[in-house]
């Protein structure tokens, strides 16, 4: 997988690393990060590599913000994606919106850790000690006249974050999960939304016209990444092709669900349409994905996703 590299600089892209970790992570974060401190420690003796203990939820955030705004360190998540969703925000909303303000990274230490897993190329601590940053694509989340919110890999609604949801309450694990995930396939419902923007390509001739209006959904992803939940292969895409993927599975009944969870899995789904920027509005309220994060969609609003091309700057 190909990324477009950054400018070269006449200096170390950074000094000094934060390594930034939930101390009560049920993924081992706070062992993981003591490990990566002491092979960067050994790989490069004048780094400074400080371990950084978050305190709350959203913590992660106000570390990596007030990093771009100060210092520039390179901010590295020990978490799964959730975590590294937080930093990468902070990042970018410390920046000029337009890239990071600070070089981020993560290494895997939770449940879903797919942005690592599929842009991995190398031991996190020797792309540290290489120094080289590449820069990937970021998708941002406008809902309303709120302020965006941003996410590395994924923006998901229907039944991709219902069962996130049911994950959290009901505990994870392959066998829980695959329980957890057949109980609320059988209990979910479709969601409507009204198509209002689409600016991107299709295949076949079919015109961006022929999107836009009234959808009912299963599922609708806005994917930067080809893979995610560990097993799916969503298509064809790449974190650092200007575009994202659009996988949509219109509402035809459960057993069409099903087949396309089968085959994302299995084989995966193939080419799917890319775009640059999605604009839709809700009919009533509706929970999104956003990386591991879930929120609430509130009814009647205005919901704009663009992407941002080469905004993440990291190291992989």
């Amino acid at each position: 997988m190909s990324a477009a590299p950054g400018p070269v600089p006449d200096a170390p892209p950074f000094r000094s690393v934060l390594l930034v970790y939930n101390p009560n992570s049920t993924g081992g974060g706070e062992g993981k990060a003591h490990t990566l401190a002491r092979e960067l420690r050994g790989l490069c003796p004048g780094l400074d590599v400080d371990l950084v203990p978050t305190e709350y939820a959203g913590h992660a955030r106000t570390i990596a913000e007030s990093a771009a705004r100060t210092h520039k360190p390179l901010v590295v998540s020990v978490s799964g994606d959730g975590g590294y969703n937080e930093v990468v925000d902070g990042a970018m909303a410390g920046g000029d919106g337009r890239r990071t303000g600070t070089v981020v990274a993560v290494t895997s230490a939770g449940n879903a850790n797919d942005h690592r897993r599929v842009t991995r190329k190398r031991p996190l601590a020797e792309a540290i000690a290489e120094g080289t940053v590449e820069y990937l694509d970021v998708l941002r989340l406008t809902i309303g006249s709120n302020r965006p919110r941003y996410a590395h890999s994924y923006i998901g609604l229907g039944i991709t974050p219902v069962v996130a949801l049911a994950l959290e309450r009901g505990g994870k694990g392959s066998l829980r999960e695959l329980v957890t995930t057949f109980r609320e396939f059988l209990r979910f419902s479709p969601f409507e939304i009204e198509l209002e923007a689409f600016e991107g390509e299709s295949r076949d001739g079919v015109g961006v016209g022929d999107y836009l209006g009234l959808h009912r959904y299963d599922s609708l992803i806005v994917a930067n990444l080809s893979e995610m939940a560990k097993y799916a292969r969503l298509s064809e895409g790449d974190p650092a092709d200007g575009r994202f993927e659009i996988v949509s599975i219109p509402h035809r009944g459960r057993i069409r669900l099903l087949f396309t969870g089968l085959r994302a899995a299995w084989k995966g789904l193939g080419w799917q349409p890319s775009a640059r920027h999605l604009r839709f509005r809700t009919f009533g309220e509706l929970p999104l994905q956003l990386d591991g994060e879930v929120i609430t969609l509130p009814g009647d609003t205005s919901v704009a996703i663009e992407l941002v091309p080469g905004a993440l700057a990291t190291v992989r």
